[in-house]
């Protein structure tokens, strides 16, 4: 995992085989470090914990650093974050494209601690995108930044993801997940314990939402251990986005900053477990391995 430079050759080989080169709009000729590469740069620095731009140019090759200086890098990234999330998304057809499960879930993460929140000025820059306060049942504490909702399928690839202010329901990232998904069953805890929201997910794109029931419900009936067991999967991809891809530690000054940090340590994830499938054969979630 040490290995920059094959690591990155390793991670270029294959957005090489799922996407094209070609010039965005904002680019007027072709730059020395192409879009793909730039990005392959970028989720090699994720799977190797590289989560500093100051260690990562330290640690460059000079046939990369003679390419870019370091504020381009970086002004490049956030643009091409939309060209990243297709690029995950191209990776996670591969998984898929023929699932008839999912599970649904949200993670906090903190841009500042709370004593902080009333004078801070990160992710600010625009009113729709503040920062809010929330509170996380799971961890049983209060905390002030963003909520990460996402939803993976049963073997552990992420297939949507979204962003929202600490203070929103999970229940909200229902009403827009029918974009994204149909046909299929989507398992969640009970944060997502609805009846109108239920009927309205089956009856719009045919998705059955399976949570626990409350005990003091009218016809209660524990949920199937099947189900309790598969919803445990999006735990643990939290927990391997914590420890291995550091997503609870920000470095960003603006929310497109921020942005594209997450999107860019799931989209990481994402090809790491592509790797290990299309290329070694071996279980997809052992994320900590070599793929050199």
């Amino acid at each position: 995992m040490n290995n920059l430079s094959a690591n990155y050759e390793r991670i270029l080989e294959v957005l090489r085989k799922i996407s094209k080169e070609q010039l965005l709009s904002y680019q007027r000729r072709q730059p020395k470090l192409s879009d793909l590469e730039l990005i392959s740069l970028s989720l090699t620095a994720e799977f190797m914990g590289i989560d500093s731009e100051n260690d990562l140019f330290r640690k460059l090759p000079d046939s990369l650093l003679s390419k870019i200086e370091r504020s381009v890098y970086n002004r490049r990234r956030r643009k091409l974050v939309n060209k990243l999330n297709s690029i995950r998304l191209s990776l996670a057809s591969h998984f898929n494209e023929f699932e008839d499960y999912f599970v649904v879930d949200s993670m906090p993460l903190e841009v500042c601690k709370l004593s902080r929140s009333s004078r801070s000025k990160i992710c600010k820059e625009n009113t729709y995108a503040f920062p809010d306060k929330g509170y996380c049942a799971a961890q049983s504490s209060n905390y002030y930044g963003y909520k990460l909702h996402a939803v993976c399928s049963v073997n552990g690839v992420f297939q949507s993801i979204d962003l929202s202010p600490a203070s929103v329901h999970d229940i909200n990232y229902l009403k827009d997940i029918k974009m994204q998904i149909s046909d299929c069953t989507l398992i969640g805890d009970k944060g997502y314990l609805s009846t109108e929201i239920q009927l309205n997910l089956f009856e719009t794109c045919n998705i059955t939402l399976n949570t626990p029931m409350r005990s003091n419900q009218k016809n209660y009936k524990v949920q199937p251990y099947v189900f309790r067991k598969k919803r445990k999967r999006i735990e643990t991809l939290f927990s391997q986005l914590c420890d291995q891809f550091m997503i609870r530690r920000n470095y960003a000054k603006t929310f497109e900053g921020f942005k594209t940090r997450i999107v860019a340590k799931i989209t990481a994830l994402t090809t790491i477990q592509y790797i290990n499938k299309f290329i070694f054969g071996r279980n997809i979630n052992n994320i900590k391995i070599n793929i050199i």
